[in-house]
C-alpha cells in the first residue's frame, strides 16, 4: 500500500488521446507526489511525443517518457488509460499494449480507464462480472462484454476504476489516488 507520494504511475496512450484525460491525471498525480510516466508504442511518426485530440481537432503534443517496449508492470503501482476515440481504438489493436494492460489486470494493481478507454479493459477481459462505466456510446460494448454498467462519474470494482468523460476527471483522479493507497486487489480470476 504505497502512499501516493511514493507511487509510480504509468499512463499508456498514443496519438488521438483526449487531451484533458491525459493531462489532468498526469498533473494531479504529480502534484500529489507520484512519479508519473507516459508510455507510447514505437509505431508513432513522432518518437518524442504523442498528439492529443481537443475540441474536434488535433490538440497539443505530450512528451513521451518511455517507449511501450520499455514499460514494465513490475515497476509501476498503477496504470491510467486516457480515452478519446482514436487512442484506445489504436491501442486495443496493439498486441504489446494489450499484453501490458493484461499484466496490470492480472497483478491486482489499480487500472483506471476513462471515456472510450474501457474498450481496452473489454479487450483484456477485465470487465466481465464487474461494475463499470464509460462514455455513453460504449455502454452497449461494456454490457455485451459482461459488465454491470453504471451511469456514474466514477465506478470502481476490485481496483478497476472507470469514468465516463472529462467532466468526471476530479472524481476519477481522486479514486485513482484512493485505489493506489489501498494497494493490490485479488483479481486472479480475471487473468484466465
Amino acid at each position: 500500500m504505497p502512499k501516493i507520494s511514493k507511487a509510480k504511475i504509468l499512463i499508456l496512450a498514443t496519438d488521438g488521446f483526449e487531451q484533458s484525460e491525459l493531462e489532468v491525471p498526469r498533473e494531479k498525480l504529480k502534484e500529489a507526489g507520484a512519479l508519473v510516466h507516459v508510455a507510447a508504442p514505437k509505431s508513432r511518426k513522432d518518437k518524442e511525443s504523442i498528439k492529443g485530440w481537443k475540441d474536434k481537432d488535433w490538440g497539443e503534443p505530450v512528451k513521451v517518457d518511455r517507449e511501450l517496449a520499455d514499460a514494465s508492470e513490475s515497476f509501476y503501482d498503477a496504470l491510467v488509460l486516457p480515452g478519446g476515440q482514436i487512442n484506445p481504438d489504436l491501442l486495443r489493436g496493439d498486441k504489446e499494449a494489450m499484453t501490458l494492460i493484461s499484466a496490470f489486470v492480472a497483478s491486482g494493481k489499480p487500472v483506471a480507464a476513462i471515456c472510450h478507454a474501457p474498450w481496452l479493459l473489454i479487450e483484456a477481459n477485465a470487465v466481465r462480472g464487474r461494475k463499470a462505466t464509460g462514455y455513453t456510446t460504449i455502454k452497449t460494448d461494456l454490457m455485451n462484454a459482461g459488465a454491470d454498467y453504471r451511469d456514474e462519474p466514477v465506478v470502481t470494482d476490485q481496483g478497476i476504476v472507470t469514468s465516463r468523460n472529462p467532466g468526471d476527471l476530479e472524481a476519477f483522479v481522486a479514486k485513482i489516488i484512493e485505489e493506489v493507497e489501498e494497494g493490490k486487489h485479488d483479481r486472479a480470476e480475471l487473468a484466465a
